[in-house]
C-alpha cells in the first residue's frame, strides 16, 4: 500500500510504502523511486535511516540489524562504500574504508577484549603496512597480505615495558580467532520494489467479456469509464500548451477511453493468456550459429579447445603480479595435435597450436572483474555453439557471441594485438583503481595457428558483451562526437533493434538524475584521460537503450513489450554503465552541421533503461590515422571526421557526450 504526493501519475514527494510483510518505507520518493531521504524498517526489525537513490542505499545512512549490529556511514549503490563506522553485537569496533560492503582501504579495527589493528585492509583482509597492538601495550609493525586464504604478516615485535617475558608474539593467532567473527550480514532483501508496482487508475473498472467459442475467439481485458470521467484520461496541459504523456506503464492498455466517451480498441492476438496480457515476442538471437558444414567450424572448434586448456590449468595463487607477466614477450605455445598429446585431449578438428598472451595478466583481470572460471569456460566451450554476427565490422574484424550472450570474441590484426600489449600494465591498472570504469572488459587475449601449407594466423580477445541484459535493447547508438560519415545508411523501414545507429541519428537527450550523472562524469573523465595519455583515439560510447513503453511503437508491440519490464527485470541489478533508469527527451534537429549533432529538446520524455560502455580503445595515433587526418582535411572540416590527435578527440568526444547526457532537473 502506498498513501503520499503523486506526479504525473507516479509516486513522487514524501510518502510511506507498506508491504504485506510488515515492511515499510517512509520517506522521499521520486518517478516511483524510493528517492532522497528515508527510513526502512524490515519485517524482521532490520532498520536504515538515511540517503536512497533509485530504491538503493546511497549517500550517508545508518542501520541496525537483526543481530544487535550497528553500522553508520558512507553507502553506495546498497553496500556500505566510503567512510563508515561498524560495531558488533559484541562490542568490536571498526572504523575506516569501505568498498563493495566489505572493509576495504585503511582502517582501524578494535576487538572488544582490547587488541587493535590499524593498517591497510583488502576485501576484509589485512594488507599492506599496518600495525598491530594487543591490550597490554605489545606492538607489532609489519606488512600484511594473504596466500591461499591465510594471512601472513613480515615485520617487527616490540615488547611493552611491563611485560615480563620478552618471547615475540604473533598477531596470526588473534587474526585466526578475532576476525572469524566479524562477519558482515548482508541485510534485508526488498522482494518488490514499489518502483516495479504496476497499479490501475482510480475510479476505472477493470473487467473481462464473456468466453466466447474457441473459433476465433479472443478473451479481451477492457477498461470502461462514464463519459463522466472521460476528461479523467485526457493528458494534462503545460503552459506552452504540450500535452504530457499518458502514464502507459501504470494501466492497462487494450482499450483506451478517448474524449466523449469513445473509445480506442488495440487489436489483441487471438487465444492470449488469462493473464490478460498477450505474451512477449521470442527473442531472435542475434547472428549465424555455427555448426557442422560452417566455413567457419573447425575454427571455432579450435577456439574452444584452447580456451578450455587454458581455464583449465589455472591457478588460485593470489600473487602481486610482476613487472615480467605484462611483457610482450610472455606468451605459451601448445601444441594440439588431432591424435592428442601428453598435455592435450584427441580432437576432431585440424592440426593447430594454440597461444595464450601474458596469461597470469588476464588470469587476473578476470578474478578483478568477477569472473567465475567455471562459468567462463561453460559459457565458451559448453555444448552450445557460438554464433557469428552478420558482418564484419569496419576493421574486417569478425564478432563471434556465446549462446548465453554473455561474452564476445573478436579477431584483430596484428597492429591491435601489439596495441594491448602495450597499454596492458596501464589498463590493468586503471580498471584495478576505478572499479566502475566504462572502458571494455577484456579477458583473454589468445591465437590459433593452423598447421600445414597456410600457417594461417587469427588473433582474437574475449571480451565483455555490453548487451547482455536483463533488458531488452530497443535502440542501440554507437556516439563518437564527429559528423562526418556517422548517419546509418539503411532506410528506416529497415532498422530495428540490432540496427546501430550514429551520431547524426541521435534523437534524444539522455537525463540522469544528479547522483548518475555525477558520477557518469567523473568516469567518462577519468576514462578519456586514460586513453589519452596511452595514446588511443577513434573510441565511441556504445549506448543501449529499453524503452519501458515506447510512443514510437505501436501499442501492439508496446503491450508485448510490457513483461519485460515488470517480469525478468526485477532482479536486474544497476551499476553505472549496465540498467541505469533515466528519462529520454525527444530532440529535432535543425541540420546537420556540427554546431547540431544535438537537436532541440521537445519537451517529451520516455521512461528508459540505459546500458553503456566506451568500445573499440584499441586504435593508437599511429601513421595510418595521421594520413587519414590529412587527406580527409583537404576535402572535409577537419573537426567533423573522426581521425584526429588524441587531444583534440578526447575533448571532443567529452563535448559531445555531456551534451547527450545531462542531469535531469
Amino acid at each position: 500500500m502506498y498513501e503520499g504526493q503523486w506526479r504525473h501519475g507516479k509516486t513522487t514527494g514524501r510518502g510511506k510504502f507498506s508491504w504485506p510483510s510488515g515492511a515499510t518505507y517512509e520517506g522521499e520518493f521520486k518517478a516511483g523511486f524510493m528517492d532522497g531521504f528515508g527510513t526502512y524498517t524490515g519485517a524482521s526489525g532490520e532498520t536504515y535511516w538515511g540517503s536512497w537513490s533509485m530504491n538503493l542505499k546511497h549517500g550517508h545512512g545508518k542501520t541496525s540489524y537483526t543481530n544487535g549490529d550497528y553500522y553508520d556511514g558512507e553507502w553506495r549503490s546498497g553496500l556500505q562504500d566510503g567512510h563508515g563506522r561498524y560495531v558488533w553485537r559484541n562490542g568490536t569496533e571498526y572504523v575506516g574504508q569501505w568498498r563493495g560492503g566489505l572493509i576495504h582501504g585503511r582502517g582501524s579495527l578494535i576487538w572488544a577484549n582490547g587488541n587493535r589493528y590499524d593498517g591497510g585492509w583488502d576485501n576484509g583482509s589485512p594488507r599492506g603496512n599496518g600495525s598491530f597492538r594487543w591490550v597490554d601495550g605489545s606492538l607489532y609493525v609489519g606488512e600484511w597480505s594473504k596466500e591461499n586464504a591465510k594471512i601472513e604478516q613480515n615485520g617487527v615485535y616490540y615488547p611493552a615495558p611491563a611485560v615480563t617475558s620478552p618471547t615475540a608474539r604473533d598477531p596470526q593467532e588473534a587474526f585466526a580467532v578475532d576476525l572469524q567473527e566479524c562477519k558482515i550480514p548482508s541485510g534485508e532483501t526488498i522482494s518488490l520494489l514499489p518502483s516495479q508496482k504496476a497499479i490501475n487508475w482510480p475510479g476505472i473498472e477493470v473487467w473481462r467479456s464473456p468466453k466466447v467459442p474457441e473459433s476465433g475467439a479472443t478473451d479481451r481485458t477492457r477498461i470502461q469509464a462514464s463519459v463522466d470521467n472521460a476528461d479523467h484520461w485526457l493528458p494534462p496541459r503545460r503552459p506552452n500548451g504540450r500535452t504530457h504523456p499518458l502514464p502507459w506503464d501504470m494501466v492497462d492498455r487494450s482499450k483506451v477511453p478517448a474524449k466523449g466517451g469513445s473509445e480506442v480498441e488495440a487489436k489483441l492476438p487471438t487465444n492470449p493468456p488469462h493473464m490478460g496480457w498477450p505474451p512477449p515476442r521470442p527473442v531472435k538471437k542475434h547472428g549465424e550459429t555455427i555448426t557442422k558444414g560452417h566455413k567457419n567450424y573447425e575454427l571455432m572448434l579450435n577456439l574452444q579447445l584452447g580456451i578450455r586448456h587454458a581455464v583449465g590449468k589455472q591457478s588460485l595463487s593470489h600473487m602481486e603480479l610482476k613487472s615480467s607477466a605484462f611483457d610482450p614477450k610472455e606468451k605459451v605455445w601448445t601444441k594440439f595435435p588431432p591424435e592428442g598429446s601428453k598435455h592435450t585431449p584427441p580432437h576432431q578438428s585440424c592440426d593447430f597450436r594454440w597461444k595464450d598472451y601474458c596469461p597470469l595478466v588476464f588470469r587476473t583481470l578476470c578474478r578483478l572483474f568477477k569472473v567465475d572460471a567455471a562459468d567462463y569456460m561453460m559459457s565458451l566451450c559448453g555444448n552450445d555453439a557460438l554464433r557469428e554476427l552478420s558482418s564484419p565490422g569496419k576493421s574486417g574484424s569478425f564478432f563471434y557471441v556465446t549462446n548465453d550472450d554473455r561474452y564476445m570474441i573478436k579477431t584483430m590484426k596484428k597492429s591491435e594485438v601489439k596495441v594491448l600489449l602495450r597499454m596492458l600494465p596501464a589498463y590493468y591498472n586503471h580498471v584495478r583503481k576505478f572499479e566502475n570504469s566504462l572502458v571494455t572488459k577484456f579477458f583473454g587475449l589468445h591465437c590459433v595457428k593452423l598447421a600445414g601449407s597456410s600457417q594461417k594466423k587469427v588473433r582474437f580477445v574475449i571480451m565483455e558483451n555490453l548487451f547482455c541484459s536483463e533488458y531488452a535493447i530497443h535502440r542501440r547508438f554507437d556516439l563518437k562526437g564527429s559528423s562526418h560519415g556517422r548517419m546509418t545508411s539503411k532506410p528506416e523501414s529497415q532498422i530495428d533493434e540490432y540496427t546501430t545507429l550514429k551520431d547524426l541519428d541521435l534523437n534524444f537527450i539522455f537525463r540522469l538524475q544528479r547522483p548518475w550523472f555525477q558520477e557518469f562524469q567523473r568516469q567518462v573523465d577519468r576514462d578519456c584521460e586514460f586513453l589519452e595519455q596511452e595514446r588511443i583515439m577513434d573510441y565511441s560510447l556504445l549506448v543501449g537503450v529499453h524503452f519501458r513503453i515506447s510512443r514510437e511503437m505501436p501499442l501492439l508491440e508496446a503491450l508485448e513489450f510490457f513483461p519485460l519490464v515488470f517480469g525478468c527485470c526485477r532482479a536486474a541489478k544497476i551499476r553505472l554503465g549496465a540498467n541505469v533508469p533515466a528519462r529520454a527527451e525527444l530532440s529535432v534537429r535543425r541540420s546537420y552541421s556540427d554546431s547540431q549533432l544535438i537537436g532541440e529538446a521537445t519537451g517529451d520524455f520516455y521512461d528508459v533503461v540505459l546500458i553503456f560502455g566506451i568500445i573499440d580503445i584499441l586504435q593508437d595515433y599511429d601513421i595510418s590515422k595521421k594520413l587519414e587526418h590529412a587527406y580527409k582535411s583537404i576535402h572535409f572540416d577537419p573537426a567533423s571526421i573522426s581521425a584526429v590527435d588524441p587531444k583534440q578527440y578526447s575533448k571532443r568526444f567529452r563535448d559531445f557526450i555531456y551534451r547527450a547526457f545531462t542531469e535531469d532537473a
